[in-house]
């Protein structure tokens, strides 16, 4: 049978465009991608980097207060102009797009830039009506916000709409504990916006180790969040211009606007799949093999749809590993333990890899080195922020198995500290590792004593 794309991709994200740019430029196959959106995808155009932007631009209040503790007595962030930030982010998003979009068709693919949806299990439709076939179908669609599913809903804006607003409310409420929800914390509050937050549960960001939460749940209140854990929205409704939101423990609260950051389902509806034989999870995502290979041997798919490890450089090492799988003759798989990650939080960052210290020592024996101390720079302007670090490390083969940081640049601290973690690299090797002085990451390689020991016959200190 002859097709018109040795490989068509539905999605035009990191995951999508990461192999379609191989299998075409690397490879020589005849590549179509369908994006019904922008070309770069959640990470590009609503995610990471105009997140990152804006919790960089939230910063200021804080920096100006660190340097007045240096002796900088007039220092002041002064007056944010939402508008011209705007116009800034809108012109680099369009600059990131432009280059996805440059740099699939320089390598050969074609692509169509409305929805696609799956015919049949070599055939795509798209919006427009046109068929087009193909001997490999990716799917790389990722996720989109969950909503509540109250009354008066419709009336909430998702994590999305923050990047798209004409201005920014006086008074707004949060909900939703992950670190979206704590991210736009802090983006909210630092440009001035009165932010409530309102969280089911006791602490954020569930899924990290507990002492780390526990950190980042007083940092929010700290920095001026008005947290309300164990509180979940049960109505909103439209009053006198404004939001109100009726909560679960019968109180009741006006605001300028809602913003729903409770989490991100896989985008499969109306993709079509009722037309082949693919099998979903129960939350919706597409159920794949190791090889990223859906029961349909010749669909695949990447990202955050399959809900394996949804951050965006684990969707371009799946997209990069299908092909050189399918089109390079080098089949390789994507190993998924372990994955660091980061929460960009203001003024410390949280960042993690491997097991929480719940999680090892449910596994079996533990050593765990912890240290919690006032950083030297923030210490001397003042301030009573608390860093915290911790290694994991497992008794029988002195291996550390996780790292857990809360701290100023943690994410850039959990990238190196990721390498050697994931080389299988042991305590004793950190011990050897010269420290840099005077730097906070020093104290990943002084920890010399367990603080706590879990497990069979240990003795816990």
């Amino acid at each position: 049978m002859s097709f018109d794309y040795d490989l068509f991709v539905i999605g035009g994200g990191s995951g999508g465009v990461r192999a379609a740019r191989i299998a075409a430029g690397e490879y020589g196959a005849r590549v179509g991608l369908a994006e019904e959106s922008r070309m770069g995808g959640t990470c590009v155009i609503r995610g990471c980097v105009p997140k990152k932007l804006m919790v960089f631009a939230a910063s200021a209040p804080l920096m100006a207060a660190e340097m007045r503790g240096y002796g900088w007595c007039d220092a002041d962030s002064g007056h944010f102009d939402w508008t011209l930030f705007r116009e800034k982010l809108d012109a680099e998003l369009r600059r990131l797009e432009l280059a996805y979009t440059a740099n699939a068709e320089r390598a050969g693919v074609e692509i169509h830039h409305q929805r696609a949806r799956l015919a049949d299990h070599h055939t795509v439709e798209l919006a427009d009506g046109t068929r087009k076939t193909a001997r490999h179908i990716l799917i790389a669609v990722g996720g989109r916000p969950s909503r509540l599913g109250i009354p008066g809903d419709e009336l909430a804006l998702i994590s999305d709409d923050l990047f798209l607003l004409d201005r920014l409310p006086r008074r707004a409420l949060l909900v939703g504990g992950g670190f979206i929800a704590c991210e736009f914390a802090t983006i909210l509050d630092g440009l001035g916006v009165q932010t409530v937050m309102a969280y089911r549960g006791d602490a954020v960001l569930r899924g990290f180790d507990r002492e780390m939460r526990e950190m980042a749940t007083q940092q929010l209140l700290d920095i001026g969040v008005d947290l309300r854990l164990g509180l979940t929205p049960k109505a909103l409704e439209r009053r006198d211009g404004r939001i109100l939101a009726r909560f679960d423990d019968g109180s009741e609260d006006q605001f300028d606007a809602v913003f729903l950051a409770i989490g991100r389902a896989p985008y499969t509806a109306d993709l079509g799949l009722e037309n082949t034989a693919v099998r979903l999870r129960p939350n919706g995502a597409i159920e794949v093999d190791d090889w990223s290979q859906s029961a349909v041997p010749s669909i695949f798919a990447v990202g955050d749809v399959t809900d394996r490890v949804n951050l965006t450089p684990v969707a371009i090492r799946e997209g990069h590993s299908f092909a050189d799988t399918i089109f390079g003759a080098r089949p390789r798989k994507v190993s998924h333990d372990p994955v660091a990650s980061a929460v960009y939080l203001r003024p410390h960052e949280l960042g993690s890899i491997g097991p929480t210290e719940d999680e090892a020592r449910a596994a079996g024996a533990v050593d765990v080195y912890s240290t919690v101390f006032r950083p030297m720079r923030s210490m001397f302007a003042g301030s009573d922020a608390r860093t915290a670090m911790k290694l994991l490390v497992d008794p029988a083969s002195d291996r550390v198995l996780g790292c857990h940081i809360f701290g100023p640049e943690a994410g850039e601290m959990i990238q190196l500290a990721a390498i050697p973690i994931t080389m299988g690299a042991t305590k004793a090797q950190f011990d050897a590792t010269m420290a840099v002085h005077p730097t906070a990451a020093e104290e990943l390689v002084t920890m010399r004593h367990p603080a706590r020991r879990h497990g069979a016959g240990a003795t816990e200190t």
